[in-house]
Parts: structure tokens; C-alpha cells; sequence
């Protein structure tokens, strides 16, 4: 059973890859390994996700493995709507259990603003480095005390059969002056975490996959996600009664 296991988790290792070789595009599921799907297509969150369900018995897919999948709207109004939207859709697309999240960076001083709109912010053809100089601008004259914020994500997962949960994770910080660090994506630059004076950006990424508003939502999850990979073993290890 624990050569099975490493053999599952070497194989949630090497997905992203395989997948952009077109060898992840089964129409059938495997039966004797947990399938999931991570329902995003952006690199840089992809390989924050695998990172950190690495160690679980599974096999990672990256969207990108299923070009059938136009982009997934993100129309609701809260990140929950958004997160169980694109999860529900590409389970039942793909047959395979669904990881989905949407997050956003709350500030104080613009009331929470951009929140579920922060992917949007600007529209959806600004550059990460656009909406952060408008943040700045728009924040310029609050003084650091007030210049509080937290990122916020909310993980869906879903199985093809339609049942979802979710769960949600937040890091609280405050804006930066000026964008710093090169790590990380989004809002990070200007995201300084206070315990380690620095900004999201300027961080390790693995201290970023430790604190995260999405590792802590994922990690949240992580007891889910090997239940229902605990799960299909035992029906796969159990043999059929005869008569």
C-alpha cells in the first residue's frame, strides 16, 4: 500500500507537465487513483495549488490538460458564488473532482474594495502591475495606520455527482508604498505581511505556501480531498462478493 502511495504522489508531481503534453486528456477517469482537477489556468497558481496538496494520494491535472474548457466566468457576487460555479463546471465537465478558488484583496480604506472583483479590477485587460500602481494612487493620502488589508480565498471542491463544499482562508496585512519583490502574482507586490516586514512578493515561496490566504483554504481542504481519495481505495481494494 505504501508503494501505491508514493507511486500516486509522484504522479500529482509530474501532471502540470504531462498535461501540456497532451497526455492528460482521458475521456475516463482512472479507477484506482483520486483524479482531480485544478480549475484554474493560470501557471503561477497552479503551481502554488500542487505545492500544496503534493503529499495526498492523487493525480493532478492542470486545466490546461482539458482544451475543451473555455475560460470559466467568474460573474457572481461573492467569492463562495465563484469558487462553486467554476468547480461544479468542470467536474461535471471532466468527470473528475474539481478544486476551484477565487480570491481577492480586501482594503480597508476602500471599504474591502476591490474584494471578488480584485481578478476584474480595471477590467479584464489590465496587468497585474497596472492595478497595483492604482491601488497605491488611490490610497496615497491614508496614513499607515489605516492602511490595513487582508487577502481572502475561498477553495470549492466538487465531485461529478454535483456536491460541493468550500472553505476559506484569510492572511491580514497592509498596503505597501511602493510595489517590492519579484515572487507570487496578483496583488503580492504591494501586500506586506507584518510579521515578516516584507511584502507577499519578497517572500520565500514556500513561506508564501505556508501563510497564504490560499494555503490556508487549501489546507483546510486537505482532510476532504484524502477522504474522499481514502474512499475510492477502499472500494477498489475490496473485492467483488461472489455467490
Amino acid at each position: 500500500m505504501a508503494r501505491a502511495a508514493r507511486k500516486a504522489r509522484a504522479k500529482s508531481a509530474r501532471s502540470p507537465r504531462r498535461s501540456r503534453r497532451g497526455t492528460a486528456r482521458s475521456s475516463s477517469p482512472s479507477p484506482d487513483v483520486l483524479e482531480v482537477v485544478l480549475a484554474t489556468h493560470n501557471p503561477a497558481k497552479v503551481r502554488e495549488m500542487l505545492e500544496l496538496v503534493r503529499d495526498l494520494p492523487l493525480r493532478v491535472y492542470a486545466l490546461d490538460a482539458f482544451p475543451q474548457i473555455a475560460d470559466l466566468p467568474e460573474d457572481g457576487l461573492t467569492y463562495t458564488e465563484n469558487a462553486i460555479s467554476k468547480a461544479l463546471t468542470v467536474a461535471r465537465l471532466t468527470r473528475r473532482v474539481t478544486i476551484a478558488d477565487d480570491s481577492g484583496i480586501e482594503i480597508d480604506a476602500l471599504q474591502g474594495a476591490p474584494g471578488p472583483q480584485s481578478r476584474r479590477f480595471l477590467g479584464d485587460g489590465a496587468s497585474d502591475a497596472q492595478r497595483n500602481v492604482r491601488i497605491l494612487k488611490m490610497v496615497a493620502g491614508v496614513a499607515p495606520p489605516a492602511r490595513t488589508a487582508r487577502y481572502r480565498a475561498v477553495v470549492a471542491v466538487a465531485t461529478p455527482d454535483g456536491t460541493v463544499r468550500t472553505f476559506e482562508g484569510t492572511c491580514e496585512g497592509e498596503l505597501a508604498t511602493a510595489p517590492r519583490g519579484a515572487h507570487g502574482f496578483g496583488y503580492d507586490p504591494i501586500f506586506v505581511v507584518p510579521a515578516y516586514g516584507k511584502t507577499m512578493a519578497q517572500l520565500p515561496p514556500a513561506v508564501k505556501n505556508r501563510i497564504s490566504h490560499r494555503a490556508r483554504a487549501v489546507t483546510a481542504a486537505r482532510p476532504y480531498v484524502r477522504q474522499l481519495a481514502e474512499a475510492l481505495h477502499h472500494r477498489t481494494a475490496t473485492p467483488e462478493p461472489s455467490f
